[in-house]
């Protein structure tokens, strides 16, 4: 990946790689996270986590511990009893299950938090929950989807299936007996999540009558409405703060147990701060899960190798409870709405189902589901493709939307609004250099080398999601809109508080780049706020690759609304026509005049200071609050090739080379869309090659460290070729999001790549060393 140097100015911000605001504290060591908060009388929680997979209490004894800690709580506390997280959906087939703060009756998963202690510092809390004597029942455990359970984890759902759904469109009996060739395939993919570098934490102090609350979250003014409905407070009385987050990548956009058991403790005790920090075993054991999957796939096509149906059955292990405040429904309803991806499709029958198990919950991870169902597609195309004799690029040709079919109705009925896939799908051949492949590729089979193959995968992305395309989970709220507040500040500098919030994306760069052109005035005087909720009005926050889409929308209507009133104001002190002024760097100009007539910081001065020299009908300041909802969203369009070497002897995989294009419609910043692609990437490798969460038959975690639990380094992502397309989606900005649609295509990728090589089928994730291995035998 070719590395970016700042570009000239050229008097427009958005569109270049500038130096990102972050960056300064960032690198010096400046960063502020919920680890750094020290504040006085400070006060350290631990919880007591169950060992069992699945298990009656029969009784808690907290005595011993209370004497060495400060307080300790237990599920039959009084304020923790009253509590619980009920994640709700209005799907007729939903199970609405109840999840305890802290366990009561029985645990349902090894790691579920079953008390908490207080004291001066961790170590002493560590040592405390010690002390705490729990009378467990061991009860038979259920640790995969698609088998028998062996006893019901909800007494509401007898079966352990929360929800089900059949997406169902066309005749697809009909076309399937009319089908020149049926492929039918059972894939599995693998659980694992998302790891960030920070785990979780949480701080907490109540002052009788206010509840401050840090979190790594990525949901700020959402756990903000949730606390304050769970613990019967004002809505105004709750303060979320997302300081500086290691990372997210989904697992931070959940309301956990534990962050409404550091507010209870906080409310019992006034003025004492609270502070829990996960560990890395905490974080494996106990932090939402993903991507366990199975996929039975039916496909139907012509003899030219044209899609006519499909039919499939979708079994997802969402885990013991059904995570708060997404539903069961979040992988389910995601690998049903998007299962035929960017291939036209009329007739689709697909039944999904979210089944609850003795496993950790899973919840939203970066692509939710769709790295699963791509690989269910794109395996498909490929074995159709070599029983019809066609390679696996043609028979993408041949199915993939087109710009002229714009906008398509999907079969699930979302519409994508995109149909470049094609012109991506070329540019990742072009530069995978694919004719080249080809004869290196016979060259080793004559000479009985380690043989490579060629993978590649087409992927529409769904980001930017509006109230519209958010309908599908049915939840009692609609995601969709953002706001932002901009404001001109007496000295002519720009403040933004914005409801985006960032885990590691650079939003305080790319919003300042989208107000200061919105504005007119240069990106280094813009300072932008975010992650506070008693700053920003709202945002949902981070989630469906939708911060620069929506906030990005927000901040530029708000922007634009600044601009107006400052060009409104500027022309009745220069005595000049609105429509003749421009604002350029902060300077007020007459249109083609390379002579200011005056400065912003001038206007704003007597916007705020001098109120005798402001015309009648124009109010004092200069901000204005926007808010901005695309309705449906916007789809970007991505395709992936890679090639890749295979050691018959040991099953090792090595990448050769990776390709990636995408459409990111208008590029706010070239050097973090790159940033995002690559490390999506480098994600999606680690999930398709190494990284798998393994319980044993009583619902143990057997990969509960990274000793065991591998994730990729440096050495194990190769280079990247990233290449984009830049086709302006319909809103503000034009953009599309990016953030997630590198994950999307690697298991896909690689998959194909070694059955290429290898002349074998994949139906299995991850593709460690021993199960390519296995597969060869």
């Amino acid at each position: 990946m070719t590395a970016h140097r700042e570009e000239p100015d050229d008097g427009h911000a958005v569109g270049r790689t500038v130096r990102r605001k972050e960056d300064a504290r960032l690198l010096t060591g400046r960063g502020r996270y919920v680890s750094d908060l020290q504040l006085p009388r400070m006060r350290h929680i631990a919880f007591l986590r169950s060992p069992y997979g699945h298990a009656r209490i029969n009784s808690v004894d907290t005595s011993a511990a209370e004497g060495a800690a400060r307080a300790v709580f237990s599920g039959d506390h009084p304020a923790f009893a009253a509590v619980s997280l009920r994640a709700r959906s209005a799907l007729p087939s939903y199970v609405e299950t109840e999840q305890p703060i802290l366990a009561k009756e029985k645990v349902r998963f090894a790691g579920e938090p079953v008390a908490v202690v207080v004291c001066d510092d961790r170590y002493q809390a560590e040592d405390a929950l010690e002390l705490i004597d729990v009378d467990y029942e061991p009860l038979p455990a259920t640790v995969t989807a698609w088998t028998e359970p062996a006893e019901p984890l909800h007494a509401d759902a007898p079966d352990n299936v929360l929800l089900e759904r059949t997406f169902d469109t066309g005749e697809v009996a009909e076309a399937m007996a009319g089908a020149h060739l049926v492929v039918e395939r059972e894939l599995i993919t693998n659980r694992h999540a998302g790891n960030p570098m920070e785990c979780r934490a949480g701080a907490a102090v109540w002052d009788g009558e206010r509840l401050t609350f840090w979190s790594g979250t990525q949901v700020p003014h959402l756990a903000r409405n949730m606390l304050a409905e769970l613990l019967g407070l004002p809505e105004g009385t709750v303060r979320v703060i997302a300081p500086d987050v290691g990372g997210g990548f989904g697992v931070k956009a959940v309301l956990y147990p534990e962050d409404v058991a550091v507010c209870l403790v906080a409310r019992r005790m006034p003025g004492v701060p609270v502070k829990w920090v996960e560990d890395r075993a905490e974080h494996l054991l106990a932090a939402t899960h993903a991507r366990d999957h199975r996929y039975r796939m039916r496909a139907g096509f012509t003899a030219e190798g044209a899609l006519v149906a499909v039919d499939a059955d979708v079994t997802c292990n969402v885990g013991a409870y059904s995570v708060y405040p997404w539903t069961a429904g979040i992988e389910p309803l995601m690998a049903g709405g998007l299962l035929s991806g960017p291939y036209r499709l009329q007739h689709y029958r697909c039944t999904v189902r979210g089944v609850a198990t003795n496993t950790a919950p899973s919840g939203p991870y970066r692509g939710v589901a769709r790295p699963a169902s791509v690989f269910a597609m794109e395996s498909v195309l490929d074995e159709a493709a070599g029983l019809l004799g066609m390679s696996s690029v043609d028979i993408r040709r041949r199915n993939l939307i087109t710009p002229a079919e714009i906008p398509y109705r999907m079969p699930s009925r979302l519409v994508d609004d995109s149909g470049w896939y094609g012109e991506c799908l070329e540019k990742a051949i072009a530069a995978i250099g694919h004719e080249d492949f080809l004869a290196e590729q016979r060259r080793r089979r004559e000479r009985g080398e380690n043989p490579i193959g060629l993978g590649m995968a087409c992927y529409n992305e769904l980001t930017g999601l509006g109230r519209a395309a958010a309908a599908g989970p049915r939840m009692p709220f609609r995601t969709g809109h953002d706001a932002c507040t901009v404001r001109v500040d007496p000295d002519g500098r720009v403040t933004v508080l914005s409801g985006v919030t960032s885990q590691g994306q650079g939003l305080e760069t790319t919003v300042a780049q989208v107000v200061a052109d919105a504005v007119g005035v240069r990106f280094e005087d813009v300072d932008v706020r975010i992650g506070d909720t008693n700053e920003s009005l709202w945002g949902f926050g981070a989630f469906s690759s939708r911060q620069a889409v929506i906030g990005g929308g927000a901040a530029h209507r708000a922007g634009q609304t600044v601009r107006e009133k400052i060009r409104r104001l500027a022309s009745e002190l220069y005595e000049v026509s609105p429509d003749d002024l421009e604002i350029r760097a902060g300077e007020i100009c007459v249109a083609g005049d390379p002579k200011p007539l005056g400065t912003l910081a001038e206007v704003a001065r007597v916007a705020y200071l001098e109120s005798n020299r402001l015309p009648e009908g124009i109010e004092p300041g200069l901000e204005a609050t926007k808010f901005y909802d695309p309705i449906r969203g916007a789809f970007a369009a991505g395709a992936q090739a890679a090639v890749v070497e295979v050691d018959r002897a040991t099953g090792e995989i090595r990448i050769l080379k990776w390709v990636c294009v995408e459409d990111a419609g208008t590029v706010i910043n070239p050097q973090i869309v790159e940033g995002q692609i690559a490390g999506s990437i480098a994600q999606g490798i680690g999930g398709a090659l190494y990284e798998h969460l393994i319980y044993d038959d009583a619902g143990n975690l057997s990969t509960g460290t990274l000793m065991d639990y591998l994730m990729p380094s440096s050495a194990e992502v190769p280079d990247l070729v990233i290449d984009h397309l830049s086709k302006p989606a319909d809103n503000p900005l034009g953009v599309r999001g990016v953030g997630e649609g590198g994950t999307l295509g690697p298991n896909a990728v690689l998959a194909g790549a070694v059955a290429d090589a290898l002349g074998v089928r994949i139906t299995r994730l991850p593709l460690s060393p021993a199960a390519v291995w296995e597969a060869l035998r």
